[in-house]
């Protein structure tokens, strides 16, 4: 099976590195970016969770587990809590891949395509390119405020396997969404 991630663009780019310096973005990117050498266990395992904000512990987690504490710390958003509401009024809009009945405040939020899904319908999707200079800070594919060696793509905060890092990999595998989320 194909495995999604999602992440967090880290870079500024010049046009952005001052209107941004002080906004949404930089404090979603600060948040993410503080989790590098805390979160150094890529776990995925299910784990009873209090609610709201409920969190694996802090040196383990998955890609979205890096969001979702991101926009928790950095912006007051607990996407655990909108996530399960969400999915509680609209259950069947929700992919079905891991065969629930019902919505599961444990794991919910810690899904890419559940994350997708709810991206979606908070209209928060914007157009994949292969241009980098289409991404903005805060984007989700993820964005932060620094560009790779040859400032020619902003780097990647991100848990893929190796617990939370910032790295030049933005185009190393196959893009299948771009949001925008709370940070306008």
């Amino acid at each position: 099976m194909h495995r999604r991630h999602l992440l967090l663009l880290s870079a500024l780019l010049p046009s952005f590195a001052f209107a941004q310096s002080e906004g949404k973005a930089a404090k979603l990117i600060a948040s993410a970016r503080a989790q590098v050498g805390r979160t150094v266990i890529y776990d995925s395992a299910y784990v009873r969770l209090d609610y709201p904000n409920g969190d694996v512990r802090e040196e383990r987690g998955v890609c979205t587990d890096v969001v979702v504490r991101a926009y928790r710390a950095g912006l007051g958003i607990d996407l655990q809590q909108l996530l399960h509401e969400d999915m509680r009024v609209n259950f069947s809009s929700y992919p079905k891949l891991w065969g629930l009945k019902k919505p599961d405040r444990n794991i919910d939020h810690r899904r890419v395509p559940n994350l997708q899904t709810y991206f979606r319908r908070q209209k928060a999707v914007l157009a994949v390119s292969d241009v980098a200079s289409f991404y903005a800070p805060g984007d989700l594919v993820t964005m932060s405020d620094a560009m790779n060696a040859d400032r020619t793509r902003p780097l990647i905060i991100h848990n893929i396997g190796a617990g939370t890092q910032e790295e030049d990999i933005l185009f190393r595998y196959p893009l299948t969404g771009r949001y925008r989320f709370a940070v306008n």
